[in-house]
C-alpha cells in the first residue's frame, strides 16, 4: 500500500486575467494576430505568435469576449467570471467565413460552450493518431511530476515510476522531445529517459503522437512523447509544495543500508568511494611490477567501508518551490520567467524478489537508498509577432542500493551474494528557441538551438559471492567461503563515468495557401545534431593469494565487512588485480543531419491529409582506446500518409501509413562488458548491429 500526502501553499497577484490560446476550427493551427477585446470598452490586445492573448488588471466580475479576425465569423463570448483576483483560461476556436455568410454574422457562446467546444476541437484537429492532456488537465490532478502526469494518458504505462512504455512497447522504442528538442537518455546502459524530473506544474502540455509525420523524430516505433515547459506565466505566483509518502512495503520497516552523510542526502557522493587520484594504471597492474608496498598501498586506497548498519526507512519526502512572474509592457509586450526547484527522497525496500532460471533458484532483497535533487528556469519575451524564449532544465539523481541474494545454484551449492552500488546521474539542457511571423497572414518561421549533458558515474560497485555445499545445509561447522582467489566482473568492484555531450538545432517553416481549391499548410524544415560521449570503466578487485590453505579458509569465511581489512591488505595475502581490458572503456559519437517536406490539407469539409517526407543522414562511431571498431553511414527516405474522415462533428475516423527506424545506442554498440547482477550475467554489445526499417500501419 502507498498512501501520499501533498501539501500546497500558494500566493497569487490580486486583480485577474483572461488568457487562452485562438485556434482554427478545421485545422487546429493557432492564429497570429486575432483581436480579442472586452465587449463595451477599449480594453484588448492580438494574440502573439503561438496565438496566445492576455487580458490583464481585470477588477472581479463578469465579462463578456470579442474575438474577430480577417476572413473568420466574429465570435462572442459570454458569462467569463473573474473572482479574487484569479487568471481564467478561455480557449477559443474560430470558423472561416463562408461566401454564404453575411459579413455582420456573430457566432454567440457562453464561457462553459467555448471551453468544451474547444476541448473537442483540440482533439478533433489533431493531424495524428494522439493521445495528451493539457495544463487546465493538469492544474486539476494531484500529479507531481510528468511520470505521474504520463499514467492518465490513454496507450501509456509508466514503469519504475519514471519509464515509459507506449503501446506496449518498452521505452527502448520510444522518443521523447522537451521543449522541441529531443532529449538525450538518462541511462548508461539503456535507451530510456526519467520523465519524474519534471515537476507537473510547468508543463503547459503532454502529447503522445502514435504516428509519424514529417516534422516528428524518425527514431520510434511505440510513440513519441513531446513534453512543452511553460514560459510565460499566467499571472505572478509563488508556490511551495510539500509531500509525504508512505509504503506499507518499507516505511519504518528495517532498512539495511552503509553509512549516509548530508550530502548522500542532496544528491551527492562526498568523493569517499572513488578511486585515488595516484591509483595504479591498468598497465602497471597487468604487467604485474608493482612493488609490495605499492600493491599494499594501492589495496589500502580502495573504498573498504562496507559496514551496513540496521535502521527505520523513513517516509518519502517530496519539496517543490515554484516562483511565476509575468510583465506586461504598454507598447503589448510581455516578459515571462519560471524558476522552480525540486528534492525528493525515497528509501525503499524490495523483499522476497524471486530471481529462478533453469540453473538459479535465487531470493533477493533490495535497500534502496534515493535522492533526486532538479531545478528548472524558462525565460520569455514577446515582441510584435515575435517571441524569444530561453528554457533550461537541470537535474540530479543518487541512488544507493544494497543487496542480498541468497539461494541455489546448479542444485548443488547454497548461495549468499552481496552486492554495493552506488549510482550518480545528472542531466543539464539549455535550450534558445525563436518564434516569428513573417509577412502577413500566418506564415510562421520557428528555430531551436540547444546543448545538453549527461554524467553518470558508478564508483566502487561491488559484489562478492559466498558459498557451501548443499549437502552441508544444516551443518553449521562448513562455513560459507567467499570467492576471492579467482576474480571476474561478477565479483569485482566496478568504477565507471560516463560522459555525453548533445548539440542541436533546427529551423522550420511554415506557410498557408490554395492548392486545387484544397486549404493547404506548407512546412519545411531542417536539422542536425551531434553526440559525443565518453565511458571509461575499470574492474579491479583484491585477488586472495597466499597459499596456507588453512589461512585461506579462515580469511574466506569472514563477513563483508571484515574481508578486506586493512591490516590483511597489510599481511601481503592479498594482491590488486583487474579484470578486462581497453575494450571496457571506449568513445562515441553520432552526427544526424535531417531535412523534411510536409503538406496537411483539407478537402472540403470532411477530409484531412497530412503527408511528406523525410530524409535523415546519420554517421555513428564507436571506438576503443586504440581503434574505431563501429563507423556506419545511412541516408534514409521516411515517406508518412496520415488521413482524417469527419464522421460527425465528435467523431473522426483515421487512417496512417508511416516509416519509422530504430537506431543502436552507443552501449549496444560497444564491446564493452559488464556484469549486472539483476540479470545474472555479463552484458555485452554488439558492434554488428544495424539500424532497422519499420513499416507501421494503424486506423482508429
Amino acid at each position: 500500500m502507498v498512501l501520499v500526502l501533498f501539501l500546497s501553499i500558494a500566493s497569487y497577484a490580486q486583480t485577474g486575467k483572461i488568457s487562452g490560446i485562438v485556434s482554427d476550427k478545421k485545422t487546429g493551427e493557432t492564429l497570429i494576430g486575432v483581436s480579442v477585446k472586452i465587449a463595451g470598452t477599449n480594453k484588448g490586445i492580438s494574440t502573439d505568435v503561438d496565438g496566445r492573448y492576455a487580458i490583464t488588471a481585470l477588477a472581479s466580475g463578469k465579462y463578456t469576449l470579442q474575438i474577430s479576425y480577417v476572413g473568420y465569423t466574429t465570435k462572442e463570448i459570454s458569462d467569463i467570471d473573474v473572482t479574487g483576483g484569479k487568471a481564467v483560461t478561455l480557449n477559443v476556436i474560430l470558423e472561416e467565413s463562408s461566401s454564404l455568410k453575411l459579413n455582420d454574422v456573430v457566432i454567440r457562446a457562453t464561457f462553459k460552450q467555448e471551453s468544451v467546444n474547444s476541448l473537442y476541437a483540440q482533439q478533433k484537429n489533431s493531424s495524428v493518431i494522439s493521445d495528451g492532456i493539457s495544463s487546465d488537465q493538469i492544474k486539476k490532478s494531484p500529479d507531481r511530476n510528468t511520470s505521474d502526469v504520463l499514467k492518465r494518458v490513454s496507450g501509456a504505462t509508466i514503469q519504475d515510476n519514471k519509464f515509459v512504455i507506449v503501446r506496449g512497447l518498452s521505452d527502448r522504442y520510444n522518443t521523447a522531445t522537451l521543449d522541441n528538442s529531443t532529449l538525450p537518455s538518462t541511462e548508461a546502459n539503456r535507451k530510456a529517459f526519467s520523465f519524474d524530473i519534471v515537476p507537473s506544474n510547468l508543463v503547459d502540455k503532454i502529447t503522445i503522437n502514435k504516428t509519424a509525420t514529417p516534422d516528428l523524430p524518425a527514431d520510434f516505433a511505440g510513440g513519441a512523447v513531446q513534453i512543452v515547459t511553460k514560459d510565460i506565466p499566467e499571472q505572478n505566483f509563488l508556490s511551495f509544495g510539500v509531500g509525504y509518502g508512505y509504503n506499507s512495503q518499507s516505511t519504518f520497516k528495517d532498512f539495511l543500508a552503509t553509512k549516509k552523510n548530508a550530502v548522500n542526502y542532496l544528491g551527492f557522493e562526498d568523493g569517499s568511494k572513488q578511486l585515488a587520484e595516484n591509483f595504479p594504471t591498468s598497465d602497471q597492474i597487468a604487467k604485474g611490477t608493482l612493488s609490495s608496498s605499492k600493491n599494499i598501498a594501492a589495496l589500502k586506497s580502495l573504498p573498504n567501508d562496507l559496514s551496513v548498519r540496521n535502521r527505520s526507512a523513513l517516509p518519502t519526502q517530496n519539496y517543490q518551490l515554484s516562483l511565476g512572474r509575468v510583465k506586461h509592457f504598454e507598447n503589448g509586450n510581455t516578459f515571462g520567467a519560471l524558476i522552480s526547484g525540486t528534492y525528493r527522497n525515497s528509501q525503499n525496500i524490495n523483499q522476497d524478489v524471486e530471481r529462478n532460471f533453469y540453473v538459479y533458484n535465487y531470493t533477493d532483497n533490495q535497500y534502496k537508498f534515493s535522492t533526486n535533487l532538479g531545478g528548472l528556469a524558462n525565460f520569455a519575451y514577446t515582441f510584435g509577432k515575435n517571441k524569444i524564449s530561453f528554457k533550461n532544465i537541470y537535474n540530479r539523481n543518487y541512488d544507493d542500493t544494497y543487496a542480498v541474494r541468497t539461494g541455489i545454484k546448479d542444485g548443488n551449492s547454497l548461495n549468499q551474494f552481496y552486492a554495493y552500488d552506488v549510482m550518480q546521474k545528472s542531466l543539464f539542457k539549455t535550450t534558445l528557441e525563436g518564434d516569428h511571423q513573417i509577412g502577413e497572414g500566418n506564415n510562421k518561421l520557428k528555430w531551436t538551438a540547444s546543448y545538453s549533458n549527461i554524467g553518470n558515474n558508478q564508483p566502487n560497485q561491488l559484489k562478492i559471492n559466498y558459498t557451501k555445499p548443499l549437502a552441508a545445509q544444516n551443518d553449521p561447522s562448513v562455513l560459507y567461503q567467499a570467492n576471492i582467489t579467482s576474480l571476474g566482473k561478477d565479483n569485482t568492484r566496478l568504477f565507471s563515468d560516463l560522459n555525453e555531450d548533445i548539440y542541436a538545432g533546427d529551423v522550420n517553416y511554415s506557410t498557408p495557401f490554395k492548392l486545387f481549391d484544397a486549404s493547404t499548410i506548407f512546412k519545411v524544415g531542417l536539422g542536425s545534431q551531434y553526440r559525443d560521449r565518453k565511458f571509461s570503466a575499470r574492474f579491479i578487485g583484491a585477488e586472495l593469494i597466499t597459499n596456507n590453505p588453512t589461512l585461506q579458509t579462515q580469511i574466506r569465511s569472514l563477513p563483508v565487512d571484515q574481508i578486506f581489512s586493512q591490516s590483511l591488505f597489510e599481511s601481503g595475502v592479498y594482491r590488486i588485480a583487474e579484470v578486462g581490458g581497453e575494450l571496457d572503456s571506449y568513445s562515441a559519437n553520432s552526427f544526424t543531419n535531417y531535412g523534411y517536406l510536409m503538406l496537411d490539407q483539407k478537402f472540403g469539409e470532411k477530409l484531412r491529409a497530412v503527408y511528406g517526407v523525410r530524409v535523415e543522414s546519420y554517421n555513428v562511431k564507436v571506438m576503443s582506446i586504440s581503434k574505431t571498431y563501429v563507423d556506419d553511414s545511412q541516408v534514409d527516405f521516411l515517406p508518412s500518409l496520415n488521413l482524417t474522415y469527419s464522421l460527425t462533428d465528435k467523431a473522426n475516423l483515421r487512417a496512417s501509413y508511416y516509416r519509422t527506424l530504430a537506431r543502436p545506442e552507443f552501449r549496444e554498440l560497444s564491446l564493452s562488458s559488464y556484469y549486472d547482477y539483476e540479470l545474472l550475467g555479463n552484458i555485452t554489445g554488439n558492434p554488428n548491429l544495424k539500424r532497422s526499417l519499420i513499416d507501421n500501419a494503424d486506423i482508429r
